[in-house]
């Protein structure tokens, strides 16, 4: 079973992301309010993907992107952003730091659903 890290300071969100990811069957979902908080919980256990939002307290998406992709026990994860920030060039900064694919809030459930069987190769 893939285990998936959703990153998101607004527990409605982190709901709403666990119950897209649900509707997919077999990922187990672990959830943390922020950036520092994932970075605690990726040596705790095994994670397959992270999703994460950009702008959160403390050390927000795109530090924690940076920091996957700079350590070389993690740089292999993918990483969705998912994101308020809609701007071309945000996207472009997400992608340019390392994530795998960029969704815009509000998102459609299946556009996240198809981004993560894609990526798991469903």
């Amino acid at each position: 079973m893939k285990t998936i890290l959703i990153v998101e300071d607004s527990a409605t969100t982190r709901a709403l992301i666990r119950a897209v990811i649900d509707e997919l069957g077999d990922f187990e979902t672990v959830e943390a309010s922020s950036g520092f908080e994932a970075l605690k919980m990726l040596p705790q256990q095994e994670i397959d993907l992270i999703i994460t939002d950009i702008n959160m307290p403390d050390i927000n998406g795109l530090e924690l992107i940076s920091f996957v992709r700079n350590n070389p026990r993690y740089s292999h994860l993918p990483i969705i952003i998912v994101s308020t920030e809609r701007s071309e060039e945000d996207k472009k900064r997400g992608m340019a730091l390392g994530a795998t694919a960029y969704v815009t809030k509000p998102f459609r459930s299946v556009e996240l659903q198809e981004i993560l069987t894609k990526t798991f190769g469903l």
